[in-house]
């Protein structure tokens, strides 16, 4: 990887910049520059949360700049990307991003309080899209674990992180995809998990497609 690029980590939903650290701090100690975007995910809807990424993104100085987005930080990257062409290239990996819209949060919808429990964020969980970003290459890490917020409105009868279905991360023009054996959250702290991203990055295929055993070493 060039020394000018940077790799920019943008979290998903009810976290904030710091549950990145185990990610970043992987990641720097393997030679790479990396930021972390962080933003209220509740309080704004999908597109004044990619604004808000857009205008970080051009305070970065780099000739080559990766995203890395977990959860509903990947649909974050999707949106911006998909209306804003002006930043310099790079790869995208998306972590666990439910492209095709969160059946998990259309099942919350019954309960009570759901309003204050998604805030704006609602509608951002259930936008779906169609293709990968132009000229971006990205792939995919899909969990397998099924550990997680989703199993509390019942089995979701396909293979899942615990959380997003293997299903709903399916999103045409995928340059590559691995499925690891890690729920939703664990992507978070996995090494294995910072290997394959970090393999992607460089170059724009995962480094192998059986399923992987977290660690938190």
């Amino acid at each position: 990887m060039k020394p000018s690029a940077r790799i920019v980590l943008v979290h998903g939903l009810w976290n904030r910049g710091w549950s990145m650290t185990v990610m970043a701090r992987r990641l720097r100690s393997k030679g790479h520059k990396v930021e972390v975007f962080s933003y209220p995910t509740r309080s704004n809807c999908l597109d004044g949360h990619a604004d808000a990424l857009h205008e970080y993104l051009g305070k970065v100085e780099a000739e080559t700049l990766h995203l890395v987005g977990h959860s509903m930080g990947g649909l974050v990257i999707l949106n911006m990307l998909s209306r804003y062409d002006d930043l310099p290239p790079g790869r995208v990996v998306l972590m666990g991003t439910p492209v095709k819209g969160s059946r998990v949060v259309k099942r919350l919808e019954k309960l009570p309080g759901q309003k204050l429990l998604f805030g704006k964020a609602r509608e951002n969980l259930l936008q779906g899209f169609e293709h990968t970003p132009r000229g971006h290459e990205t792939g995919m890490i899909r969990g397998t674990r099924a550990l997680g917020l989703g199993q509390i409105t019942g089995p979701q009868g396909e293979p899942n992180d615990g959380t997003v279905a293997v299903s709903e991360t399916e999103l045409e023009g995928l340059k590559d995809t691995v499925e690891m054996d890690v729920s939703h959250t664990e992507m978070l702290v996995s090494a294995e998990v910072v290997e394959q991203a970090e393999h992607f990055l460089l170059h724009g295929e995962f480094c192998a497609k059986q399923q992987a055993t977290p660690t938190t070493r």
